[in-house]
């Protein structure tokens, strides 16, 4: 026997048999992967065996070749055999590990807490569930001819300029009100309505204890044959008396909103210096709750109604006020700062 090709044999031998017992001796995968590349790969002493072919005749190359595959097939066996061993420990050994105790008791997780603006939206709509008035949301991105003209706005208002209003585009604008929503429901519905549209609001302003540049707001509306001012008054005065309770002095002022007239502004008396003047209320004593007034009769027009056989009122009510008077927060922001110390005290 050529002594080249018995040598090859004998290393070939020696390398399975180190190949074998790495295997068998292997404590993970990822051991496993390290000792398939060291035996089977193309460096292996297994593949490297080959290289004296070309110094063999052909008899002795086909037994090398057939005794080399014989070799990795058996090791590849051996990889394959131990790989479905530990694949199975591993799996087992990390479902132990992972293993919950359904007979443990749960742990417990503090409670979230409702905002107290979302609480003041929802009583004040249940007041005006109770009175009648459907609940309808327009949209936040609003078109310039439903934020404005509609609501007999005209061209040159200060109102429109960017100073007030956030444009989205040369039509679109962040409502400033809720009231678009008032047209969007008359276009819909013929008298007799009775509605409420709560939303979020925007305006380009300074933020301070009494002012955002975000805030929400209910719109409300109501159009019948018979609406009178006195209509107006006293479904807002009785508001504030459910809300607020017995007690609390409101009062109406004359104003002007191109959308009514009619107009309004009602105030109520500071929670926080009871009227004597203080930071929250501008050293009024009072604090302004929202506007109010006849549906002008352009705006009638405009949706279709008829001034001279309907009538109506709107008026407009900031949560955020409604809150801080109630409960004698002293400064708008604390609505936005998120503090679960201050929202877990309406809890």
């Amino acid at each position: 026997m050529n002594e080249e090709f018995k040598g090859a044999l004998d290393r070939l031998e020696a390398a399975r048999a180190e190949g074998l017992d790495a295997v068998a001796a292997t404590l993970s995968t990822a051991e496993l992967e390290n000792v398939r590349v060291q035996y089977t790969g193309k460096k292996s002493n297994v593949s490297q065996v080959t290289q004296v072919m070309g110094r063999l005749d052909a008899d002795e190359r086909k037994q090398l070749g057939a005794a080399v595959n014989a070799a990795k097939t058996e090791l590849e066996t051996a990889l394959s055999k131990r790989q479905t061993e530990l694949g199975r420990r591993e799996q087992e050994q990390r479902f132990e590990h992972e293993r919950v105790d359904v007979t443990l008791p749960g742990m417990p997780y503090p409670d979230g807490y409702r905002h107290p603006l979302l609480l003041s939206v929802r009583e004040i709509l249940g007041i005006l569930g109770r009175m009648g008035y459907d609940v309808f949301e327009g949209p936040d991105v609003e078109w310039e001819r439903y934020n404005f003209d509609l609501l007999n706005t005209p061209k040159h208002h200060p109102a429109r300029d960017v100073q007030d209003t956030f444009w989205v585009g040369d039509e679109m604008v962040l409502r400033t009100q809720t009231s678009p929503a008032q047209i969007r429901y008359m276009k819909a519905h013929q008298p007799p309505i009775r509605a409420a549209m709560p939303g979020f609001c925007y305006r380009n302003e300074a933020e301070d204890a009494s002012h955002a540049d975000r805030f929400y707001q209910i719109e409300g509306l109501a159009v019948d044959t018979d609406i009178r001012l006195t209509d107006l008054k006293g479904t807002l005065t009785e508001i504030c008396r459910v809300y607020f309770g017995e007690g609390r002095r409101v009062r109406f002022r004359p104003h002007y909103f191109p959308f009514t007239e009619p107009s309004a502004e009602l105030d109520i008396e500071c929670s926080v210096c009871h009227g004597t003047g203080c930071r929250s209320c501008g050293g009024e004593g009072w604090l302004e709750l929202g506007g109010s007034g006849m549906v002008h009769p352009n705006v009638l027009r405009a949706v279709g109604y008829d001034p001279e056989k309907v009538s109506g009122f709107a008026f407009g009510i900031g949560p955020d006020r409604y809150t801080m008077m109630k409960y004698g927060i002293t400064d708008l922001r604390l609505f936005r700062e998120d503090d679960l110390r201050f929202i877990a005290q309406f809890n």
